[in-house]
């Protein structure tokens, strides 16, 4: 009779047998090819920004030379402190950090209520709701910016002009279909065993929600806040069209509308200066963005 208790687990194939990867020649090969493909990919990604920071450090005739130098030759730090002025980046971060903390706020709170209500609630139509956010995510967005443009400028029944107001991009970013779709994903994974719990107590759905789901829901909070303040600091035509005060100006919208009068060093510098927010948040959260995105995708 044969021995059931004995369960080994299956041989996992692979390309490369276990046994070549043992040996010096394999194991020397696969170190190999795996630094060369991870240094490639690393520097396809990381090259441009090298090569901003790089040339705001350089002077004009040094950028304009040909072949290009990989290093500058004088490094001049001074142009950030030029750039800082010229462009009155202090300003332009206050006004982007105040769009974007209403966005998030906004955001927070209509795509978290939709998705519990999506997915907890389960009012009539839901999935059909759902469909329509998600196929929003198909229309490009220069298709919908004429109409967007013409609903802040006179928006319907209320009459309201939004132009150069911070509501103009509140609103829009706070229906986001992605956002929702990521929520009502990880909300899913909740066990309704613990609403059910709270209903019994009495306990009424804004408290479930409030005292509940958010506390447990803090991965994909962080993730969907990230989104929509990454959204703000990077969107450009937007802002543009419906903040054309140059004291309301987000950060991306004025920088190029002074790059005209400067130099090719001081733009750099001024570019490298704004995408400095965005890179420390993503080194202080990274961690939160990757169990954000990974979280809800396997329920039980």
């Amino acid at each position: 009779m044969p021995n059931t208790t004995d369960r080994r687990p299956a041989a996992t194939r692979t390309i490369v047998s276990p046994l070549e990867l043992r040996s010096r020649r394999g194991s020397r090969i696969y170190w190999a090819l795996l630094t060369a493909t991870v240094t490639v990919f690393t520097l396809v990604f990381v090259f441009p920004l090298y090569w901003m920071v790089t040339g705001a450090m350089k002077t004009g005739e040094e950028i304009a030379r040909t072949p290009p130098t990989l290093f500058p030759e004088s490094p001049d730090f001074s142009v950030f402190a030029d750039a800082w002025e010229l462009f009155d980046i202090g300003t332009l971060l206050r006004n982007t950090l105040f769009y974007a903390v209403g966005a998030w706020l906004f955001a927070l709170a209509v795509d978290v209520s939709a998705a519990y209500a999506l997915s907890k609630l389960r009012p009539m139509f839901g999935n059909a709701i759902l469909a329509g956010m998600l196929a929003t995510l198909m229309i490009p967005p220069i298709v919908v910016m004429i109409p967007a443009y013409i609903t802040v400028t006179d928006v319907p029944i209320l009459g309201w002009h939004l132009l150069n107001s911070p509501w103009a991009i509140w609103f829009p970013v706070a229906a986001n279909g992605f956002n929702v779709f990521l929520l009502k994903r990880f909300f899913d994974s909740i066990p309704n065993e613990l609403l059910e719990a709270a209903e019994i107590d009495g306990v009424p759905p804004w408290r479930v929600l409030w005292s509940i789901i958010l506390p447990i829901s803090r991965p994909i909070l962080g993730v969907v806040s990230l989104f929509t303040v990454v959204l703000v600091f990077k969107d450009f035509v937007w802002p543009l069209l419906v903040l054309p005060d140059s004291e309301k100006m987000t950060l991306s919208v004025g920088l190029s509308q002074t790059a005209g009068a400067v130099t090719q060093n001081q733009i750099m510098a001024g570019l490298v200066i704004a995408s400095i927010p965005m890179i420390i948040v993503f080194f202080l959260f990274q961690r939160s963005i990757m169990a954000g995105l990974t979280a809800g995708s396997l329920k039980g």
